[in-house]
């Protein structure tokens, strides 16, 4: 519980540090998600989430960060 605790609190880290350090770049990304075509959101996800995936998979069952 201890490590999912944390895990959330790094998320959260991340994904506040470009709002407090570029807030108006952040604000016209925004404008341009909200423009985009869902298709596009919906492949831009499921990159993020395969890449997400590779990486806890990595982490947990190969040897290279240890």
């Amino acid at each position: 519980m201890k490590t999912l605790i944390t895990l959330i609190g790094l998320l959260l880290i991340v994904e506040g540090l470009p709002y407090v350090a570029w807030p108006e770049a952040m604000q016209q990304w925004l404008r341009q998600l909200a423009e985009a075509e869902p298709d596009r959101l919906r492949a831009m996800g499921l990159i993020a989430l395969g890449a997400g995936l590779l990486l806890c998979y990595l982490a947990r069952r190969s040897g290279l960060f240890d």
